[in-house]
């Protein structure tokens, strides 16, 4: 069958472009400073921090990588070279990342971390720590100050964030310390502020630096057993950035012991509570304006936005067209991938189950699991493992409708090709396809409707998207930004659902036309 092979062909020369292009975007080579952050207020503005203070000494504008993710993601891209330096906890270091003890000096981190072309540097100058908060009122009513005394209170609901449960510094050795039996509800960090202070929820946890905590009465308790250990920030970076940027390595260690925790603190309270963008905030501190209450006020007014402002801000077309990219090529390559392969097993049955047995365990695999190993294996960040990732969830509906609607075909169709003498590449294209193209087509619509949900993920690793408004709402809780990122994305399912049933509606009409009559 020479349509399916050339269709294969393209489908691999669009992979293999697609491949070199994000490899060459990922050389380290002496391209611009690559700076990650993580999902929450801080590590955001951090980012930011260090992108503006390296860029008046770097000959390319700095490039920030924002929301990757959790730790998990984070350090993948930083080992893996798609990012060149974050903003990290040396508690989360120690336990997280090098499993090892919370008491390692920053000297046993680095000698862990050289083999893996890996340091740590600059403290930054706050120590940002793990704690439960209850609110105060509760504190006072049943008399709890410390950990121990929340263990007392088997009948508090916890309200944890996800990465703290799953985290080696996190809630199992916490439970195991203080002989908590809660079985606690996963939450994000952000979304969870909001739920204890609706009462969903007793107690969550919280960074030490979160500013939410004294503006919704919540009382911090004490680790009396002394669990948690420092979380004192610093940049893990990659070895190789003083000697590739040694002019933005230098602005970068001027930032040692700058930042204490009230200048943090506030910092995250302007994001927080005064919706200020995270790069005006990181300019004010540089400026040194960061904790002056007038330089806020004038911000606020310059900065705070309304729901209008925020769905068709200045990044709506960009965005727009990031997820379109994104939606177009991964179903592209499905149905350039997916089609012809459902066609050469159509007719070996167990073949057949076994490639769709595999196409539907892909579907459901976690997306952000997916995204995760995908980094590893390509050592890249951005569109390329988003690309693979939503052309796997594509694959599925379009080779399960392609089998189902070739097995649609009437056996009085087929014969009658072969009574014609049409050869099997003939049949396939003269009256296979035309008549399956109905069901293949439906297929090809869910395809997309599932690409543009999902295509929201892609923000999670840097590749843009209607998704990086949803995952800064949720980092500040903020419905308005959670609304101008999932609007536009339920605007364009609408879209090309119009556009697939005004394509159907062609194709109906067209087989309904009655034939032309004869001439006299």
């Amino acid at each position: 069958m020479h349509l399916p092979h050339r269709i294969l062909r393209t489908a691999l020369l669009l992979l293999t472009l697609a491949g070199l292009g994000a490899a060459a975007s990922a050389q380290p080579g002496e391209g611009p400073l690559r700076v990650g952050s993580k999902r929450f207020t801080e590590s955001y503005i951090l980012a930011e921090l260090l992108a503006q203070t390296a860029a008046p000494h770097s000959a390319s504008p700095p490039v920030v990588r924002q929301g990757l993710g959790n730790t998990a993601i984070v350090y993948e891209a930083l080992r893996s070279g798609a990012i060149d330096v974050y903003a990290e906890y040396t508690g989360t270091i120690a336990l997280e990342i090098l499993k090892g003890s919370p008491t390692e000096t920053r000297e046993a981190m680095n000698a862990a971390l050289a083999p893996l072309g890996l340091g740590v540097a600059v403290p930054l100058g706050f120590n940002d720590g793990y704690a439960l908060a209850v609110r105060a009122a509760d504190a006072e009513r049943l008399g709890l100050r410390t950990l121990s005394d929340l263990a007392r209170h088997p009948e508090l609901k916890l309200g944890l964030s996800n990465e703290f449960i799953g985290r080696a510094d996190g809630w199992k050795g916490l439970a195991a310390r203080y002989g908590f039996t809660q079985t606690p509800t996963g939450l994000d960090h952000g979304l969870a502020y909001e739920a204890v202070a609706a009462k969903q929820i007793d107690a969550i946890d919280i960074y030490t630096t979160d500013a939410k905590i004294d503006h919704l009465g919540l009382r911090v308790l004490e680790d009396d057993k002394s669990y948690f250990p420092r979380y004192d920030a610093v940049l893990l970076y990659r070895l190789d950035l003083p000697t590739r940027l040694p002019k933005a390595w230098a602005a970068l260690q001027a930032l040692e012991g700058r930042i204490d925790e009230r200048a943090m603190i506030a910092m995250n309270a302007r994001a927080e509570l005064q919706s200020v963008p995270f790069d005006a905030i990181a300019r004010d501190f540089l400026a040194g304006a960061g904790n002056s209450g007038n330089s806020g006020k004038a911000q606020q007014k310059e900065t705070r936005r309304g729901f209008t402002a925020k769905l068709f801000g200045p990044d709506l077309w960009q965005l727009t067209r990031q997820h379109l990219v994104l939606v177009a090529v991964s179903v592209g390559v499905a149905i350039l991938i997916g089609v012809p392969l459902a066609i050469l097993v159509f007719s070996h049955v167990r073949l057949r189950a076994a490639v769709l047995g595999v196409a539907s365990i892909l579907q459901t695999v976690p997306s952000l699991a997916l995204l995760a190993v995908l980094i590893s294996l390509l050592g890249a960040i951005g569109a390329l493992p988003a690309l693979i990732a939503l052309t796997l969830y594509s694959l599925l509906p379009i080779m399960r409708n392609t089998v189902t609607g070739l097995a649609e075909v009437p056996n009085g169709l087929r014969m009658a090709g072969t009574a014609l003498g049409m050869t099997p590449p003939q049949s396939l294209r003269l009256v296979l396809l035309p008549l399956a193209l109905p069901t293949l087509l439906a297929g090809i619509r869910t395809a997309t409707a599932i690409a543009i949900g999902t295509a929201t993920i892609a923000a999670f690793i840097g590749a843009g998207g209607f998704g990086e408004r949803i995952v800064t709402g949720l980092a500040l809780n903020d419905r308005e930004l959670l609304l101008a990122g999932a609007l536009p994305a339920a605007a364009l399912a609408l879209l090309s659902e119009g556009i697939f049933e005004l394509v159907e509606m062609m194709m109906r009409r067209r087989r309904q036309a009655p034939p032309l009559s004869p001439l006299p």
